[in-house]
């Protein structure tokens, strides 16, 4: 019998009043350095677990056998001294998230391989090989899944109520971490459990939002060990992997600009005249944050415009040609900057939403960059459109904040 869309699971947690000691960013928004200063003095922390070069001389390679390693002996260092514990039975956690006004909650499950092999669960991002081969690594190291995988579901009126009665309750944690509160209540009465199970079952599909390369080495983790073991059930834990279900109507996507380091041999005042044969070119009195579909912000030679296309190319129901960040490439990356492939062209850098418009601007002024781009956030509409239909986003299409932490909750392989 094939297992449920989404299932629950014995994690492991920190302790009673331990939460903040071990809470921290996921593994993949800092660097090697900036990891080492936030966890400086903070021996729990599980960056100690996911960036685990921090506790080795500054020189190692953080794709060394030994970072791997280091890992898990601080994984289970940390579980030997009681600082995680993993619950008795398995159980769903609610997890809420809430930064400013932005306020998500959902569930915290163990999430089908099965079915993100038969696309329900779906996916709209490329992965690359060498990402994909880190996560492996470091999952088969520490033996469990300990980065949360990010998941969006339609708004469904039955999971809304289940979590309302649940928060109604206590937390067993709550933590700030980097401005944003993160709080988990435990969901372990069978009833309660078995009607999240229903609710979920009966989602036809469900969308990755943050997490393709985690989730990607887990097909591949599980690949492995059911050729590994022949005569599996298919219900061993390594059949799923850690993930938080949201509604579409709780998560937020940002804008995901685009900064170009050169003018592909023009000057600014050419590359005005031939932008505008295809848009409306306005500068812009201060900063050009796109209020709309159709609309970028552009920073240029110290002075934002704003621009908009004089005409949309037609895209029928090709869901990523429709999306803005398709029309920039197509109209303006492409024919006048010479980008090809942004994943490969290093003429081309992209920067999340979170930092703000005043970052294009500094790299821009800093000499480093010669024009940037602001464009209008994807939506969760679009997602969905993209992954229904089968296809591939263009990278660095989606910044979703706020950012789940780890630490929080692990799943165990067996």
């Amino acid at each position: 019998m094939p297992l449920p869309l989404l299932r629950p699971f014995p994690a492991v947690r920190p302790a009673d009043a331990r939460a903040q000691d071990v809470a921290a960013p996921p593994y993949d928004v800092l660097n090697t350095e900036e990891a080492r200063r936030m966890a400086q003095g903070r021996p729990w922390s599980f960056l100690h677990v996911s960036k685990p070069e921090i506790d080795l001389p500054p020189e190692t390679d953080p794709y060394a056998a030994e970072v791997y390693a280091k890992g898990a002996e601080n994984f289970e260092r940390m579980i030997a001294e009681g600082v995680l514990r993993q619950d008795d039975a398995p159980c769903f956690y609610v997890y809420r998230l809430e930064m400013g006004e932005q306020v998500q909650t959902g569930i915290v499950g163990a999430a089908s391989v099965a079915a993100y092999e038969s696309g329900r669960i779906r996916k709209h991002e490329l992965t690359r090989p060498s990402k994909e081969d880190d996560r492996v690594r470091q999952v088969e190291a520490v033996k469990a899944h300990t980065g949360p995988v990010m998941i969006a579901h339609r708004p469904n009126a039955r999971i809304r109520e289940l979590i309302a009665a649940q928060v109604a309750d206590a937390p067993a944690c709550s933590v700030t971490l980097e401005g944003v509160k993160h709080t988990i209540w435990v969901v372990s009465g069978s009833a309660d459990v078995q009607a999240l199970t229903e609710a979920f079952e009966a989602e036809e599909a469900i969308y990755i939002a943050d997490g393709h390369h985690r989730s990607a080495a887990a097909e591949r983790v599980a690949k492995a060990r059911r050729a590994a073991n022949p005569e599996g059930k298919g219900d061993e834990w390594y059949e799923s992997f850690l993930s938080v279900v949201f509604a579409t109507d709780e998560m937020r996507i940002l804008d995901y600009n685009r900064v170009v380091a050169d003018l592909n041999g023009m000057d600014a005042a050419a590359f005005l005249f031939r932008l505008e044969s295809d848009f409306t070119v306005e500068p812009a009195g201060g900063e050009a944050k796109p209020g709309q579909r159709r609309e970028f912000g552009m920073y240029l030679d110290g002075r934002w415009y704003r621009l908009k296309p004089r005409a949309v190319p037609e895209t029928g129901d090709d869901a990523v040609a429709a999306l803005d960040i398709s029309l920039l490439s197509r109209m303006i990356l492409e024919p006048l900057l010479g980008i090809g492939d942004p994943r490969l062209d290093p003429r081309i850098d992209f920067v999340g939403g979170i930092r703000g418009l005043g970052e294009l601007k500094r790299r821009v002024d800093s000499g480093e960059m010669a024009v940037a781009f602001a464009v209008y956030p994807t939506s969760m509409e679009d997602l969905m459109a993209v992954s229904d239909a089968g296809q591939i986003m263009p990278p660095k299409s989606t910044w979703f904040e706020p950012k789940l932490a780890d630490g929080l909750a692990s799943l165990m392989l067996d």
